[in-house]
């Protein structure tokens, strides 16, 4: 057998070092990569941050304000005012910073309120800069709203917001204000190295769009690209600490906080808060409602034309289908024509679809394995949307106009109908309206008459400034990223097909940039209320949506142009070079059209007598209630301690003591105030006992403020008698 042939050393030292050659080129080639500009090698953005966390810090906070006699804002019904809780109204933060650099970070809120001011943001952002100094900014801090239709207004300051709420009502905006804050700050507290994860899935059975005339005058061609007229993904971000620990979870989903109709009196968060209640309730086993280390948030996004009333419209004297372009009812006219379902009332509704919110998050967070890595940035962008030129494409340009509301804004939709008898898709005014308009309010000016056609002007808002300005004029843009996510600040209501325009313009520019496969999330309803944003073709037709989109129908262009330039400067790193318009004032307002506080107490009566007392006995499934000697609510919208106005407690043999089991945060009570004569009020404490009740003694407690005449507010309590609950199902005979 022969030897095998051996190398010479020349050969093998040349080998060796031309190994040693090849290894040197490619190590300079990546480090060359690796300082380079990202858009120059998005494949390695990701790869060169996989071995650093991120810090995540999560908060929530109630913001829960008056829940007595101020109008809630968001079905602009006169008659809407408060005079109860089902549930208390929470803000949820995350915040995401960089390891290597902590002050490099983006926080996101989703409030459950109606929506977002502009009073609201300036105070909040005044706020953090007293007490962070640079670190919170108008580019790294996005205020969100889920809009639930349940919760107090009275936190504006632009003049028709505040003709729905009575006016500036400042317990209102500083609970909102502090339940921010301190959600803010909570998360602040808690950072800690973790890991964020991505999933999207579809949901059915859970909306549908309330505006189908609107949405087909979009082309066939653009709808047929789209397998429903509304966008049914649902996207979350899941949050880990670096043990694999759920922190939290943040998701995004089309859909209106309708369920609660505009006869509900009594504050809420709607389906989207009872989804975030049922995930935390899971997640924080042993805590009370609102308490807990684990955040769940469900916030909103384009859903302007989306209902989550997924019976549709039918006259409800005749119980025929009013599913018309004018949403009218042969008897009765348009205010006949109302919304409903799945459930077969607003609060078997509000469950049904806040536990399909639920139930699709948690198997999207339970399956979620894509991480996020990469850097944070942040835009911002002041602008003048009542005169904006829009580039609508090579040879043609457009503007925006001064603010303007339309005829078939007074209508309102489905989910709930105006007043007077306006009809949806009006493309002319009426003689009458119009001498109102002009005697009451103000003539439109000829150049609005024309910028807003084909809508025609109820109310010129834009060229009305008395007593304060009537609607803003300098509007905020804003957008962050989280690695390849890409979180886009909406100012409004925008419908579905324009936030599929809106979400593929900010993708296909990162793509013209270098970033492909961004993840866009629509975040609605963002840092000030612009009402809503339609398409071009779909405010032709001037529905609801297209009488509300008040900046004209180019108004969707503009903030497309816009989304685009703060791509740009993302990209580019230029964002400190964008223009921008001075940021608006707080105006110092002191309208408020609430009657002052005086209570009053029946003759011989303490405040929290019990009026009315619990039975002896009661099984599950039944409903435990007392009735007490009250005052009004108002009185503890900013002196209250406790953050609840009743709980129900069990007795603790092993303690021989009294423990919390539910408070008006639990969607399982109810605290309902009857006003009376002569200032005299009466509370109404509640519990619906649910199956899975450890059988026991229990007592139901309220607790309020009364302040009489020449008085200061006093604190006070209420007690029941004791009762058991049997854990027997209660079956109706």
């Amino acid at each position: 057998m022969s030897e095998p042939k051996k190398w010479p050393i020349s050969r093998l030292a040349i080998l060796l070092i031309v190994i040693l050659i090849l290894g040197i080129v490619a190590s300079t080639i990546i480090l060359i990569f690796a300082f380079l500009p990202s858009e120059n090698a998005p494949w390695l953005e990701g790869r060169l941050a996989d071995q650093d966390h991120y810090l995540i810090g999560v908060g929530r906070a109630d913001c829960t304000g008056p829940v007595a006699e101020v109008p809630f804002i968001g079905y602009g019904t006169m008659d809407q005012n408060g005079a109860g809780i089902i549930t208390r109204q929470y803000c949820r933060t995350f915040i995401v910073a960089e390891p290597q650099n902590r002050t490099k970070r983006v926080v996101y809120v989703t409030a459950e309120i109606g929506m977002i001011s502009q009073r609201l943001r300036l105070e909040v952002m005044k706020q953090l800069k007293q007490k962070y100094g640079e670190m919170y900014r108008q580019d790294n801090v996005i205020l969100s709203a889920t809009h639930t239709h349940s919760g107090p207004g009275g936190y504006f300051q632009n003049t028709i917001f505040m003709i729905a709420s009575k006016g500036f009502i400042k317990p209102s905006l500083n609970a909102i204000v502090n339940g921010v804050i301190k959600s803010i700050d909570v998360a602040h507290q808690n950072m800690r190295e973790g890991h964020i994860f991505i999933n999207k899935g579809v949901l059915l059975n859970s909306q549908i769009n309330r505006s189908p005339f609107s949405y087909l005058q979009n082309s066939k061609s653009e709808r047929e690209r789209y397998s429903s007229d509304t966008d049914q993904e649902m996207v979350i971000l899941k949050m880990t600490d670096v043990e694999g620990q759920d922190i939290g979870l943040f998701s995004w989903f089309a859909i209106h906080p309708v369920s609660m109709n505009s006869s509900n009196r009594f504050t809420s968060s709607d389906n989207v808060g009872y989804a975030a209640y049922l995930f935390e309730q899971e997640k924080n086993k042993g805590y009370l409602t609102g308490e807990g280390p684990y955040v769940a948030a469900f916030g909103s996004s384009n859903l302007g034309d989306v209902s989550s009333n997924t019976k549709g419209p039918h006259c409800t004297n005749t119980g025929e289908s009013c599913e018309n372009l004018n949403n009218y009812c042969p008897i009765g006219g348009a205010k006949m024509c109302i919304a409903s379902g799945p459930g077969k009332d607003m609060f078997e509704s509000t469950k049904i679809i806040g536990r399909n919110l639920y139930l699709k998050a948690k198997e999207l967070s339970m399956a979620a394995s894509e991480e996020i890595y990469g850097p944070l940035n942040s835009a911002h962008e002041w602008l003048n949307m009542a005169n904006r030129t829009v580039q609508l494409n090579a040879t043609h340009s457009g503007k925006t106009c001064k603010p303007a509301l339309g005829y078939s804004f007074a209508a309102g939709t489905m989910d709930g109908p105006g007043m007077f008898n306006f009809t949806q898709g009006a493309i002319h005014g009426d003689p009458f309206w119009d001498a109102v308009r002009n005697g009451l309010l103000a003539e439109p000016s000829n150049e609005s008459v024309e910028c807003q056609k084909p809508k025609p002007i109820l109310i010129p808002t834009g060229e009305m400034s008395k007593p304060y300005p009537w609607h803003p004029d300098i509007i905020d843009v804003q957008m962050v990223t989280i690695g390849p996510v890409v979180i886009v600040a909406l100012p409004g209501e925008f419908t579905t097909m324009a936030g599929r325009r809106t979400r593929e313009a900010v993708k296909s520019e990162f793509e013209a940039h270098g970033k492909p496969g961004m993840h866009v999330i629509l975040a609605g309803l963002c840092n000030v209320y612009t009402h809503y944003i339609t398409t071009f073709e779909e405010y032709q037709i001037q529905r609801y949506e297209g009488a509300s989109t008040i900046f004209g129908p180019h108004t969707l262009s503009a903030y497309i142009q816009s989304f685009r330039e703060l791509v740009q400067a993302i990209v580019k790193d230029t964002v400190r070079d964008l223009p921008s318009y001075p940021e608006p004032s707080i105006l110092n307002i002191s309208v408020n059209f609430l009657l002052p506080v005086i209570d009053a107490k029946p003759l011989g009566r303490k405040y929290g007598d019990v009026l009315q007392d619990v039975e002896p006995m009661y099984r599950v499934g039944e409903v435990a209630s007392a009735q007490f000697v009250g005052a009004n609510p108002r009185n503890s919208a900013e002196n209250m301690s406790t953050l609840s106005f009743l709980t129900v407690e069990k007795y603790d043999n092993t303690s021989a003591s009294w423990k919390i089991r539910y408070n008006d945060a639990s969607w399982d009570t109810r605290f309902i105030w009857q006003k009376g004569d002569w200032g005299r009020s009466t509370a109404i404490v509640q519990w619906h006992i649910p199956n899975n009740t450890e059988p026991g003694t229990y007592r139901l407690q309220y607790f309020g403020h009364h302040k009489e005449l020449l008085s200061s507010i006093h604190a006070f309590r209420g007690t029941s008698s004791e009762f058991e609950v049997l854990n027997l199902e209660f079956v109706k005979l």
